[in-house]
């Protein structure tokens, strides 16, 4: 008889079971876990994290190229995660003032930080300058005359990249490609030929390269190649028209996790390999010097370190229809499903050693009909009280969550050799109506 331990568990990393017969990850008991911080509860690999911000660097040092990697910080950024980066040797790429704070909070380097954003605020900008945040990505015409006019009148110079958009569609979900032409970031790549001079004439800005990114969760490194071949010519000419070298090339992110059995990603170091060897040929193709690599990796470093725990309340079933298990966290503290219909796999701890024998729908408690986590999974027969856990949910979950209906987000946990901790405190009521005070005109009512 195939369990749910079997078929699912066995082929993810950090899980084993106790000699009591426990469900453990990373050595600790997921019920056990469950009842210390509650749910729904956010638990992390720091193991699994680590391994994979190292086979990045071991693949990159092998394929000898100089190179940078930088952490995609919107896919889960925390302070503690960010002193696991530093010591990774990571860098960062921030998408907003908030994230460079966290960054700069937990003692990480500034000078290893990026600036991205398509629409960066001037205070933003002003914070990241007076932090020495060590390059701003520019995204648009507007922000390079911003960048320029922040940095003279600090009267100091600012390492900017620029931001293109090369042309390449991917095949993933709409809202999660950004290479397009008709993509809401960066510079059109048709257009920078004749916008270059205007980059170089900015007297507080010094160029240091080219930044694209074409998609998430991608499968396939043949957008990728595609991309290599347009960013190449665009560095051809500002190498022989203007005289000036680009000395940093970031390929973005993207590379897919695997969320269900229809997942088929490349590994780590097979990915870098390819792009690395693609772009070790394209450049000497064009007599040109190879450039400093960077990748910038979010979801494949901490996706599937990330495990969501859920403890199941109601069931409904309608007769010849369907059966819901709800369970007490749903879209808020889960976008993705909603959002651009996300699929994950689901187990219930308390029952991982019995056979799925019905098909039910894993339900959120919000208040809309869309909040559904998983649409028809086979699970054991569940009953309320029941532990749920989702698999792969490290990325995009914590960063994206919110307090709708006035409901606090969940903690999030770190845990490595039977070994367990906080990296965020599970919000309260109290937290959430800090901030909330009455008009003056309502006060002495």
């Amino acid at each position: 008889m195939m369990t749910d331990f079997d078929t699912e568990i066995s082929k993810h990393d950090g899980f084993s079971i106790s000699e009591q017969g426990n469900l453990l990850f990373e050595e600790c008991s997921l019920e056990e876990l469950a009842k210390i911080y509650g749910t729904p509860c956010y638990i992390y690999s720091e193991n699994i994290i680590r391994r994979s911000c190292r086979e990045y660097i071991s693949a990159l040092v092998e394929a000898d190229i100089d190179y940078e990697v930088i952490y995609a910080g919107k896919a889960f950024l925390v302070q503690a995660f960010c002193k696991i980066l530093a010591e990774e040797g990571f860098g960062l790429d921030a998408s907003s003032g908030g994230e460079i704070y966290s960054a700069l909070a937990a003692g990480f380097p500034a000078k290893r930080i990026y600036f991205h954003g398509n629409n960066k605020s001037e205070e933003e900008i002003s914070f990241a300058i007076e932090n020495n945040v060590g390059t701003i990505v520019i995204d648009n015409r507007n922000e390079l005359e911003s960048v320029n006019r922040i940095a003279g009148g600090k009267k100091c110079l600012i390492n900017i990249m620029i931001r293109v958009t090369p042309g390449v569609d991917t095949h993933t979900h709409s809202k999660i490609r950004t290479g397009q032409l008709d993509s809401k970031f960066g510079f059109p790549i048709s257009e920078m030929k004749d916008f270059f001079p205007e980059i170089l004439s900015k007297e507080n800005l010094i160029y240091k390269g080219l930044h694209c990114h074409i998609g998430s969760q991608l499968f396939e490194t043949e957008p990728y190649f595609l991309a290599i071949e347009e960013m190449v010519q665009l560095i051809k000419i500002i190498f022989k028209e203007y005289q000036t070298k680009t000395e940093y090339l970031s390929l973005g992110g993207g590379l897919g996790v695997k969320y269900t059995d229809r997942d088929k990603p490349v590994s780590i170091k097979d990915f870098v390999q390819q792009i690395i060897k693609k772009v070790k040929k394209a450049f000497h193709q064009n007599d040109l010097p190879l450039p400093i690599v960077i990748m910038e990796p979010g979801r494949s470093i901490v996706a599937e370190a990330g495990i969501t725990l859920y403890t199941v309340g109601a069931l409904k079933e309608i007769r010849g229809i369907k059966k819901y298990l709800i369970v007490d966290g749903g879209m808020a503290d889960n976008p993705r499903p909603s959002l651009y219909s996300a699929q994950y796999k689901a187990i219930i701890v308390n029952k991982y050693n019995q056979e799925s024998t019905e098909e039910v729908s894993v339900a959120g408690k919000y208040c809309e009909s869309g909040d559904i986590l998983i649409q028809n999974i086979r699970l054991p027969q569940a009953e309320a009280g029941d532990l749920l856990m989702f698999l792969t949910t490290g990325a995009y979950q914590y960063s994206m969550a919110s307090n709708y209906n006035g409901v606090p987000r969940p903690p999030v946990v770190l845990v490595n050799k039977g070994k367990d901790g906080l990296m965020v405190r599970r919000e309260t009521y109290q937290y959430l109506n800090q901030n909330q005070v009455f008009p003056e005109w309502l006060a002495h009512k």
